[in-house]
């Protein structure tokens, strides 16, 4: 069952023209939705629409943000 996070905002997966990846920034603390067993992950770089995330309990993921819209978490949730 996925987890809901306060202030968790969704970052991906839309039909603009601007690269969805240009929403994450590295430094940033975000989840994958369809991972939850992953944990936290810290994105390490951003370019276009690949994201790079370095999850807790998945070590290093190149993530498609065209494809998945991760979850990005405030500063206060954890």
């Amino acid at each position: 069952m996925p987890v809901a996070h306060r202030g968790a905002r969704r970052a991906g997966v839309s039909g603009g023209h601007r690269p969805l990846g240009s929403l994450i920034e590295p430094g940033q603390r975000v989840l994958h939705p369809g991972r939850p067993d992953w944990g936290v992950g810290q994105v390490q770089s951003a370019v276009g629409d690949r994201v790079t995330v370095n999850f807790e309990h998945a070590g290093k993921v190149l993530v498609n943000a065209a494809v998945v819209a991760l979850d990005i978490l405030d500063e206060d949730d954890g």
